[in-house]
């Protein structure tokens, strides 16, 4: 059983030991620019990776196309243990937003697990919305469903099916989702009352809420979130189940050995437990995500590709 155990340890170590006595660099593959909250949380578990395998791991940003130019490098990748990728929950709406897609996001890449996850507030602008909670907001999307909109951080976006999901659930089909280009642009508007509503991330919210800017109606997760203690969950405000997170994950090339996958796996969550790691992803409205194993995470995926999906389908989002 010994001799079993250690050789099982001794092949879980065998390639990323091999690349960091050759001397080859590990890529982290980021499809987004440098700054936005995938390539921060890419970078800091990159730098974690690094020190604790001993290796050189590189950041490498590769954007463009809706964050699917990086993500079909590390398709076409060798499953060598020397390329990751590093994304978010946008990464499985690239068939259903991009056309010509050459890669498939759930069949062409190896689950190896979430860093990271971060709540969505459910926004109003305080002038339009007259709703001081959710249950008033649906019953006002419910009479009069075409004076509401939402905006979104761009098509196929988490705030996208948020606002797809919100309206179906409150019975207001018709109300308006307008993509914008990132969250900056889709959040300002709801601001100047262009548009009324946002699903939007946390951190870029908070600000604006607590300058009475906007007004927190909700958090679309199923706990409160301790950067905004006094907003309740969509399953406190009467609606259950109306659950929309950011996710920002790491998975490898197709037919990654299962020992560095789990290496991998397990690294991340041994990060995701360390205090520093957990303060400095509160600095950007992020909590760690330590549970995941690549069986879970592989099954959250096909939830998530179901779920959103069928929000997709609904919705008529289409390849563009």
């Amino acid at each position: 059983m010994q001799r079993r155990t250690l050789l099982a340890a001794a092949l879980t170590a065998a390639p990323l030991a091999r690349a960091a006595a050759q001397g080859r660099p590990v890529r982290l593959v980021v499809p987004a620019p440098p700054g936005g909250a995938i390539d921060v949380i890419g970078r800091l578990y990159a730098q974690r990776m690094a020190a604790r395998l001993g290796q050189t791991w590189v950041v490498e940003n590769r954007a463009g196309g809706n964050n699917t130019v990086g993500a079909a490098e590390v398709a076409r990748s060798a499953p060598d243990g020397l390329t990751f990728l590093a994304n978010a929950d946008i990464h499985l709406m690239a068939k259903r937003t991009v056309r010509g897609l050459t890669y498939d996001p759930m069949e062409d890449f190896t689950p190896i697990g979430r860093q990271a996850t971060a709540p969505l507030l459910i926004v109003a602008n305080p002038d339009a919305v007259r709703a001081r909670n959710l249950a008033e907001l649906a019953e006002a999307m419910k009479r009069e469903p075409r004076r509401f909109s939402f905006s979104t951080s761009g098509g196929g976006s988490m705030a996208h099916l948020a606002a797809e999901g919100i309206k179906r659930r409150f019975g207001a089909p018709e109300a308006l989702v307008a993509n914008y280009r990132g969250t900056a642009p889709a959040i300002n508007d709801v601001v100047a009352g262009v548009v009324t509503l946002m699903a939007a991330p946390l951190l870029s919210a908070k600000p604006l809420v607590e300058s009475g800017r906007l007004r927190a109606l909700a958090v679309t997760s199923p706990q409160r979130s301790p950067a905004a203690p006094d907003v309740p969950t969509v399953d406190e405000a009467g609606f259950p189940g109306l659950h929309f997170t950011l996710w920002y994950a790491v998975w490898g090339p197709k037919g990654l050995p299962a020992p560095v996958t789990e290496r991998v796996s397990q690294q991340i969550r041994e990060i995701g437990q360390e205090a520093e790691i957990a303060q400095r992803l509160a600095g950007i409205g992020a909590d760690p995500y330590t549970a995941d194993t690549p069986a879970s995470f592989a099954a959250f995926l096909a939830e998530e590709n179901r779920k959103n999906g069928a929000i997709a389908d609904e919705a008529g989002i289409e390849p563009e």
